[in-house]
């Protein structure tokens, strides 16, 4: 594995983790933002891994495609993508509850359980 895929690879897990610590304190914008942070970044490490380069977008859907992920990829960066946005700004979007933020750690967990599986 290319050392710059490693560190990218590594931010994903971090923000991962952190998801998962904000949805235990509550924190829930945090945690969804942190769950969609770690699957782009998990992403950008495989494009780094397989092309030497990451696209420098913030499109979930267009990095998954750009991988040929699988469709149950691709929807679960569907449904995470507009995270990177709502979870920012008090007047975008409904309020996140607990329940989002578990679905979208599902869909965050697939995403990079699908990267690792093919570094």
């Amino acid at each position: 594995m290319r050392r710059e895929t490693k560190g990218w690879l590594d931010k994903a897990e971090e923000d991962f983790s952190t998801a998962r610590d904000c949805l235990a304190s509550r924190h829930f914008d945090a945690s969804a933002f942190h769950a969609q942070q770690a699957a782009e970044k998990s992403l950008k490490a495989l494009q780094i891994q397989l092309h030497g380069r990451f696209d420098k977008i913030h499109d979930l859907v267009s990095l998954a495609k750009a991988l040929d992920a699988p469709n149950e990829v691709i929807n679960c960066c569907l449904r995470l993508a507009p995270y990177y946005v709502i979870t920012r700004y008090p007047d975008v979007g409904e309020p996140i509850t607990k329940n989002i933020v578990k679905e979208l750690l599902d869909d965050s967990m697939k995403v990079v359980k699908w990267v690792t599986q093919r570094l």
